[in-house]
């Protein structure tokens, strides 16, 4: 696929979940793919994923010349990564293993080569600093699943060269994804921040026992969730102050939102209660669903969801 970058060939390092679906989808971006993990029988697992999301990005549409074979596979990261002109990384969340795993990354790959690592919050800054280059590398989340969800967040570190930067969220937009290039490091990012303070929020009301699992995820699903699909909460938000728009709305609804705030659940540590009862909740569900039901549907309703939304130019973003 053409790009800026002249990238052809992209390295994945680590195929757990998120790495076997930005695979999948730089497969069906017509790139070359050359991807390594330590485990035995990843490569297993990997080519079993890709060939279960291939139906799905076919009717995505496959750019001229994608092909699910043209994938290698090998153990040895340094074998792996030859020729790559792009990495794409999703190692374990711990820092001292993403230090020593990007200092082999940046030996094994060309001087000017970017790497982006996949991790869900840990900033950048404390992972590149023993790396070759360290000014190409920088953060490019996803979210899950990345071979169909747009959104990959941008952001440098301490070290990383803002050109660096906006060559990442071009080669991004130009593959077809959605970035954002955040203007600072956070810890968990911008759309985790958001999701976490959402899942500390639904877990207090389940503790509480303010309704069951189902019900509160119907509520979510069924209302704010659908518009929030479509667009942001700024936005929404706008739009419900009417004419008047967000300042209004602020304004106006500010002293009673000041109060949901203020009762908001504390929740600092999720306890093993919490999450039993999680599990019982979502068990109670798959008694007449299977996961990998609801997996399928929500991927084909995500498909028909992003499909309305590039078709309505309407729409700010």
């Amino acid at each position: 696929m053409k790009n800026d970058l002249n990238v052809r060939t992209v390295g994945i390092v680590g195929c757990g979940l998120i790495g076997m679906s930005w695979a999948a989808y730089y497969l069906a971006k017509g790139f070359a793919v050359r991807a390594t993990d330590p485990v035995a029988n990843a490569e297993e697992k990997l080519r079993a994923y890709i060939d279960s999301a291939w139906t799905l990005l076919e009717e995505m549409g496959l750019e001229p010349g994608a092909d699910k074979n043209n994938l290698r596979f090998s153990t040895n990261l340094k074998e792996s990564l030859r020729g790559v002109d792009f990495v794409q990384e999703n190692g374990p969340e711990r820092v001292d293993l993403k230090l020593k795993l990007f200092k082999d990354i940046s030996d094994a790959v060309g001087p000017d080569v970017i790497i982006a690592s996949s991790s869900s919050g840990i900033p950048v800054s404390d992972f590149q600093t023993e790396a070759t280059n360290p000014a190409r590398i920088l953060l490019g989340h996803p979210f899950n699943p990345p071979h169909v969800v747009p959104l990959v967040e941008v952001v440098g570190g301490k070290l990383t060269s803002a050109e660096n930067v906006t060559r990442a969220v071009k080669f991004y937009a130009q593959i077809g994804k959605k970035p954002i290039r955040m203007k600072k490091e956070m810890k968990g990012h911008i759309a985790n921040r958001i999701q976490a303070a959402v899942f500390r929020e639904v877990l207090y009301l389940l503790d509480q026992d303010a309704a069951s699992l189902a019900d509160i995820d119907i509520a979510m699903a069924h209302g704010p969730g659908l518009r929030w699909a479509i667009l942001g909460q700024f936005m929404n938000a706008n739009l419900g102050g009417g004419d008047a728009g967000i300042k209004h709305l602020l304004e106006h609804l500010g002293p009673a939102m000041e109060g949901w705030w203020a009762d908001l659940g504390r929740i600092e540590h999720v306890t093993p209660q919490m999450a039993e009862k999680a599990e019982a909740g979502i068990n109670e569900i798959l008694k007449v669903h299977t996961a990998n039901d609801i997996a399928a549907a929500r991927d084909n309703v995500l498909l028909q969801t992003l499909k309305a939304k590039v078709a309505d130019k309407r729409l700010p973003y």
